[in-house]
């Protein structure tokens, strides 16, 4: 499976968005939450999961939606998954390093 992600650099910041590749262009709406999954955003290179892990280990921010995004998050240690956000049941995350 490939995952849509998109880094982004600014100055010392490194933003990586990462999606299921079958997520991309979907949004989710459950109660007054939105996960819009918008190409503009996440749609960068389709990479392997070695290749996001790597990407994420870089990261400063990151974005995360989907199963498989979010599990990989939690492998590399970046996020905890009691901090997992669920909209109509797909997986979105969120992390910073400071």
């Amino acid at each position: 499976m490939r995952y849509w992600t998109k880094v982004y650099r600014v100055e010392m910041e490194v933003l990586v968005a990462v999606c299921d590749e079958e997520l991309l262009g979907q949004v989710f709406e459950e109660g007054e939450l939105v996960l819009d999954v918008r190409e503009e955003f996440y749609g960068g290179e389709r990479l392997t999961e070695s290749e996001v892990l790597q990407v994420l280990r870089e990261a400063t921010i990151a974005n995360l939606t989907g199963r498989g995004a979010v599990r990989m998050g939690i492998k590399a240690g970046v996020i905890d998954r009691r901090n997992v956000l669920k909209v109509q049941g797909i997986p979105h995350a969120q992390m910073v390093r400071m």
